[in-house]
């Protein structure tokens, strides 16, 4: 009896086994939960150094201001709250069930982006018609034109039948509605927004496998069209040239630049210390928003700006990691839009800030002051961590 074998034991037992292996070979939980831990840790990181430079970048100014050092804090605190807010919203939602959003988010970007040229309507500052006002609450309508590219197109180049390089089926609406976004955004004018969403499109392109060659000649267009659109308004070629010689016009289109140099070099190696910056006295404008990180870099010195460009380069390499270890292709083309967003945002505002591109406007996600540009770049990243959570 020692040697009889009951018929079908051994096979169930290995044939459980066998699935169980299958399972956890296609679903590894402790380098998911690596991969969702980074991310998650990054994006606290990042914040929380917002809300702090925040108030040191700013404090001097609203005590000025508004007689309230605390003024843009206590704002920068309620945004931060409702971006969390989402980004735990983005998380509990299956990411598959956002396709259904993809055209109805986009006819609202649209709708908001002509909405914001009305006169009366749209709220201009700096020669900018970039807000719409709610109540007591302003927004930016290109931060949902970000969100609604990425979904429409992620849902198109990703639904089965349609290849990426098919003209008539797959580009043609992806470019027409880039397009539309495109002329929309420079009518405010906003072309650092444009850059982003070029950015967006450009990765799902390229992650949904449409052919070198087309790519290729697409990228020749857009950057020339970048080009065009930079030289096309006299303040854009003069920022472009206040960022190749900025000493040209010190105390105009150089200010900044060279205000931001002097913040940056400062601040050495360490830093000369939190809350001590010299350049929110007044000699560096927006230095809570499109310049924070000469703050950080002033005050933190070059081991806080490593950190900080270090954390955005750990969000791209585990972001992208999370696209090629999606579940599926309407996954990875939204962990791939969203990384390749919040990267490329992140080195255009931290290359203008060092006098290696031309200033743009843009904040730096997760740490400048921001209203609906944060809430909406935590929505995405929410988004991200949904996949990179089911992500293989």
């Amino acid at each position: 009896m020692s040697g009889t074998r009951i018929p079908g034991t051994q096979g169930t037992r290995s044939g459980k086994a066998t699935a169980e292996s299958r399972q956890a070979t296609r679903r590894p939980p402790g380098r998911r939960s690596a991969r969702f831990v980074v991310l998650g840790a990054m994006a606290m990181l990042l914040g929380l150094l917002g809300v702090v430079m925040v108030l040191s970048s700013s404090s001097v100014n609203d005590l000025r201001t508004y007689g309230d050092a605390w003024y843009h804090l206590k704002r920068q605190i309620i945004w931060f709250a409702m971006g969390l807010f989402a980004l735990a919203m983005m998380m509990r939602i299956d990411y598959r069930r956002l396709r259904v959003l993809s055209q109805p988010v986009i006819i609202v970007a649209v709708g908001l982006l002509v909405m914001v040229l009305i006169p009366g309507v749209g709220i201009s500052a700096n020669g900018s018609a970039r807000w719409i006002a709610v109540g007591p609450i302003t927004f930016q309508p290109s931060e949902v034109a970000k969100l609604g590219v990425l979904f429409y197109c992620a849902d198109l180049l990703s639904r089965p039948g349609r290849p990426s390089d098919q003209l008539r089926l797959t580009l043609r609406p992806v470019l027409m509605v880039t397009a539309t976004i495109g002329v929309l955004l420079m009518l405010e004018p906003d072309l650092g927004t444009v850059v982003i969403v070029l950015a967006i499109v450009s990765s799902l392109l390229f992650f949904s496998g449409t052919r070198l060659d087309v790519l290729a000649g697409l990228g020749v267009l857009g950057i020339g069209g970048i080009a065009g659109l930079s030289l096309s308004a006299p303040y854009r070629r003069q920022r472009l040239l206040g960022m190749l010689d900025p000493w040209n016009d010190p105390l105009n289109t150089g200010w900044q630049t060279i205000q931001a140099g002097v913040a940056v070099s400062s601040g050495g190696i360490s830093g000369i210390g939190l809350g001590a910056s010299r350049a929110k006295w007044g000699f560096l404008p927006y230095a809570h928003t499109d310049f924070i990180f000469a703050i950080v870099a002033e005050e933190w010195g070059l081991v806080g700006a490593a950190i900080v460009i270090l954390a955005f380069l750990v969000i791209g390499l585990v972001g992208l990691s999370t696209a090629l270890k999606a579940p599926d292709a309407f996954g990875q083309l939204l962990a791939a839009g969203v990384t390749c967003w919040i990267l490329v945002q992140a080195f255009v505002n931290i290359g203008a800030v060092l006098g290696v591109v031309p200033i743009t406007g843009l904040p730096l996600p997760f740490v400048s002051f921001g209203g609906s540009a944060l809430v909406v770049t935590m929505a995405a990243y929410g988004i991200l961590l949904n996949i990179a959570r089911q992500a293989s």
